[in-house]
């Protein structure tokens, strides 16, 4: 498994798998950061795969070298349909393409946007004016909708409690009278209003 995990840098595997591979694997990544003929070895004779190994120090070895660790992700999956056993995918982080799609290589800072503050978005264009001398003016037509607001929201409130200040509550469903046949014994027989 550790060599197929360094050879497809993804795979399937049940989860108690693939923490005992994490344990496995990592200290060859470590390993394979320094490369020499003794780190070579060594690495050799616990994959015992030549393909493997020489893909761990001449792809793998210079993509994590300024990870300090933490050189595999478990992303759970569910379970699989014949034994139900929780399944998951191990990969190598540095090689997921779909998380470091997010990451921005230029480093600029996002936009901020504030939400619940004060006059945002368009209302805080109109809030403000300047005048002829050059004073802020604030218009009467941005304060107006926000004043109408609350009054609106109480007037909705009253609506939806009658005139006795409590809600009313549902009528209770009636029981259902059996009938006492042996043929309809079990089911129940709805009875008409008269």
């Amino acid at each position: 498994m550790a060599s197929s995990l360094v050879l497809h840098k993804r795979i399937e595997t049940t989860v108690a798998k693939a923490k005992a591979l994490k344990m496995y694997v990592e200290p060859l990544v470590t390993k394979s950061k320094e490369d020499t003929t003794h780190s070579r070895r060594v690495v050799f004779s616990y994959l015992k795969d030549k393909h493997a190994v020489t893909e761990l120090f001449r792809v793998i070895a210079p993509a994590v070298g300024d990870r300090p660790g933490g050189y595999t992700r478990i992303l759970k999956t569910g379970f699989r349909l014949g034994d139900a056993a929780d399944i998951c995918i191990i990969e190598l982080v540095d090689f997921n393409d779909t998380y470091r799609a997010g990451v921005t290589a230029s480093g600029a800072p996002k936009a901020r946007t504030r939400r619940g503050g004060k006059n945002t978005g368009a209302a805080a264009v109109e809030a403000t004016t300047v005048d002829a001398e050059g004073n802020d003016a604030e218009v009467a037509e941005a304060k107006a909708p926000a004043a109408a607001k609350p009054a609106a929201k109480k007037s909705a409130a009253k609506k939806a409690v009658p005139s006795g200040g409590k809600p009313k509550a549902a009528p209770a469903p009636r029981a259902a009278k059996t009938s006492g046949s042996k043929a309809a014994a079990g089911r129940s027989v709805a009875t008409k209003k008269g």
